[in-house]
C-alpha cells in the first residue's frame, strides 16, 4: 500500500478516467484522481495491486472506483486515460494491440502518459492516436514519489492545445502545475532537461559535502548557512542532510535515473547537443550501480567519494 497525504482539490466536473500503471508514483496519482471525486478504473500487470487499490479508494468516490483485467477493458467507457509504466517497451504493450487502451478508447478520448520514455514514442504513439481519432498527450512528472504522494507533481507535457484543455484541470488532481510546452515530444524533451539539471546538481552537492566534511566542517551547519544563499536548491534542502548521515534508502532509484540519462543520451547523439557532464555522471551512477546501489537514491552519488 502506498499511502497519500491530504491535498485541497480544486473544484472539477466528475470525469471517467482510467490509470494504467500503479507503481511507486501511478497508485498515489490514480488515488489522488478518485480523492477528487473522478471515476477511476484501474489497471495494473500485476492484479492484486488494482485489487488493493480498489480497497483502499472504494472509501473515496464509493461505487466510481473499479479495476480491469487488460488496458482495453479499463479504457472502454474514459474520457481520459492516464499512464505511468516503466518504459519505452512497457507503454507500447499497454496501448498498441487487440489488449491495448487504444483498441477500447472512444473516438475524442485523451491518452496521457506520464512514463518517462523517449521522445521518439511520444511522437509514434502520437501519430497512431490520431490515425484512431483519439489524442496523445506526453505528459512526464518531476517530484519523486513525495510528490505523488503529496499530490505536488510537476507534469510537463506536450500534444495537441484543445486535448491539454480537456486534461488540466483534472491531472491537477495530483499536481502543482501541468504546462503545455509544444507538439508530442515536448514534454518528454522537457523532463530530460530536468533529469540534466538534477545530475549536475547532485554531483556538485555531493563533492561540496564530501570536501567539507574532510575538511572537518559541521555539514548540517554549513547546509543551513550555504541554504539561504546561491547554493539553495531543491536537492540541497531535500538531500544534503540525508547525504550527509549516509541514508539512501528512499527517493528516486539510481536504476531509474540511468534509464532516464540514457534517454537524454540517444536524444543528444540525435540532435547534436554536448552533454559532457552528463556523460560523466552517468558512468558515476554506473559505479554506484556497482556497489550495490541500485535502488539508492540518486543522491547516493556522494558514496563514491567517501
Amino acid at each position: 500500500m502506498t499511502s497519500i497525504n491530504s491535498k485541497t482539490y480544486e473544484p472539477a466536473p466528475t470525469t471517467r478516467v482510467a490509470f494504467l500503471g500503479l507503481g511507486v508514483m501511478g497508485y498515489p496519482m490514480a488515488g489522488h484522481l478518485a480523492r477528487a471525486g473522478h471515476q477511476v478504473t484501474v489497471y495494473n500487470r500485476t492484479a492484486t495491486k488494482s485489487v488493493a487499490w480498489c480497497a483502499e479508494f472504494a472509501g473515496a468516490a464509493g461505487e466510481k472506483c473499479t479495476h480491469a483485467a487488460t488496458p482495453q477493458l479499463a479504457a472502454q467507457h474514459a474520457d481520459i486515460v492516464f499512464c505511468c509504466v516503466g518504459n519505452d517497451d512497457d507503454l507500447r504493450s499497454v496501448t498498441t494491440g487487440a489488449e491495448g487502451a487504444f483498441a477500447g478508447m472512444r473516438a475524442g478520448a485523451v491518452f496521457v502518459d506520464h512514463t518517462t520514455a523517449s521522445a521518439d514514442i511520444a511522437r509514434e504513439l502520437g501519430a497512431s492516436a490520431r490515425a484512431l481519432g483519439l489524442q496523445f498527450i506526453d505528459a512526464p512528472v518531476s517530484g519523486g514519489q513525495a510528490g505523488a504522494q503529496n499530490g505536488m507533481l510537476t507534469v510537463m507535457c506536450g500534444g495537441d492545445a484543445q486535448a491539454f484543455e480537456r486534461i488540466q484541470t483534472v491531472a491537477m488532481a495530483f499536481s502543482k502545475a501541468v504546462t503545455l510546452l509544444g507538439d508530442n515530444g515536448a514534454g518528454q524533451l522537457a523532463k530530460m532537461v530536468n533529469q540534466i539539471c538534477i545530475a549536475g546538481l547532485v554531483q556538485g552537492l555531493s563533492e561540496a559535502i564530501a570536501f567539507g566534511q574532510r575538511a572537518g566542517l559541521d555539514m548540517n551547519q554549513v547546509l543551513d548557512v550555504i541554504g539561504k544563499g546561491a547554493a539553495q536548491s531543491w536537492q540541497l534542502d531535500n538531500r544534503g542532510k540525508t547525504m550527509v548521515a549516509d541514508k539512501f534508502d528512499f527517493g528516486f532509484a539510481v536504476d531509474w535515473m540511468r534509464k532516464d540519462l540514457g534517454l537524454v543520451l540517444d536524444e543528444g547523439k540525435r540532435n547534436g547537443a554536448r552533454l559532457p557532464v552528463t556523460a560523466l555522471v552517468d558512468q558515476f551512477y554506473a559505479d554506484v550501480q556497482a556497489m550495490g546501489g541500485q535502488r539508492w537514491d540518486t543522491s547516493s552519488l556522494i558514496k563514491r567519494l567517501k
